[in-house]
């Protein structure tokens, strides 16, 4: 019996590249759109494509990201960003994997990650950027946690074999706008640490090291060395983005923002 799919996309403001994304998902069996703080066009773009659209307004990314799984109706769910692109040949490995297992609950999928047309493959993660994602899930084992940024992910189930396919992930169209996600992410992430009062057992100190830690695993474990100077950029964005998001959150609290 054929697995049924539903894919998930969470959208604020993304007329740009929304149809170019949409146009890909023929092979699911039902499309769902949550739109956060929409102002654009991008609904009149979804009901190309799917009448399954909620729309409403979260803080929390954790949060929006549930509401969302929880309108999924089919037995298997495929979460994607409206930046990231499905081609055939993923498309029709998902499916093939889906009706081939029966003893897994989730899956990875390697992301190709891209600044404007550059695919930068390597240096991605510690809080900046994924080399790949368990987006592909059956309904029920996947929970988001109750993060601004980043949120934490629990699975329940077991996990299955990586896919060979990738998603490929349009992260930002210029080096400018690695600087703003770096801007957006740690101020967000300062918020989570107030909210959580996570703040209150973190010490410069700790910070200041995970600079050099985070940066190394990323510039040599994770090969970012291998993309050049924007490898070194990105290392340098993982490194200090617990230090900074730890200054801010400490600066918030002395009552300047």
């Amino acid at each position: 019996m054929k697995k049924e799919l539903s894919i998930l996309l969470v959208i604020h403001n993304e007329e740009k590249i929304l149809d170019e994304c949409l146009n890909k998902l023929n092979f699911a069996d039902e499309i769902i759109i949550i739109l956060d703080k929409c102002i654009d066009n991008s609904k009149n773009i979804c009901l190309k494509y799917t009448k399954k659209i909620y729309e409403g307004s979260w803080d929390i990314e954790g949060q929006r990201r549930n509401f969302g799984i929880s309108k999924c109706t089919k037995e298997w769910i495929l979460e994607i960003d409206a930046d990231e692109f499905i081609s055939k040949s993923l498309s029709l490995e998902i499916g093939e994997v889906l009706n081939k297992y029966s003893e897994y609950n989730f899956y990875n999928i390697k992301v190709d990650n891209y600044i404007g047309n550059k695919l930068v493959k390597y240096g991605w993660g510690a809080t900046f950027g994924r080399g790949g994602v368990s987006c592909l899930f059956k309904k029920g084992y996947k929970v988001w946690g109750d993060q601004r940024v980043h949120p934490k992910i629990k699975f329940s189930g077991k996990e299955g074999p990586a896919l060979k396919n990738t998603i490929e992930h349009r992260f930002v169209s210029n080096i400018s706008g690695l600087f703003e996600k770096f801007n957006s992410w740690t101020h967000l992430k300062a918020l989570d640490l107030i909210d959580s009062n996570q703040i209150y057992n973190e010490s410069l100190l700790k910070n200041i090291r995970r600079v050099f830690t985070r940066f190394l695993k990323n510039f040599y474990k994770r090969k970012g060395h291998r993309e050049g100077k924007i490898g070194f950029l990105i290392s340098m964005f993982a490194g200090l983005f617990p230090l900074v998001s730890y200054l801010r959150a400490k600066i918030y609290l002395s009552g300047f923002k």
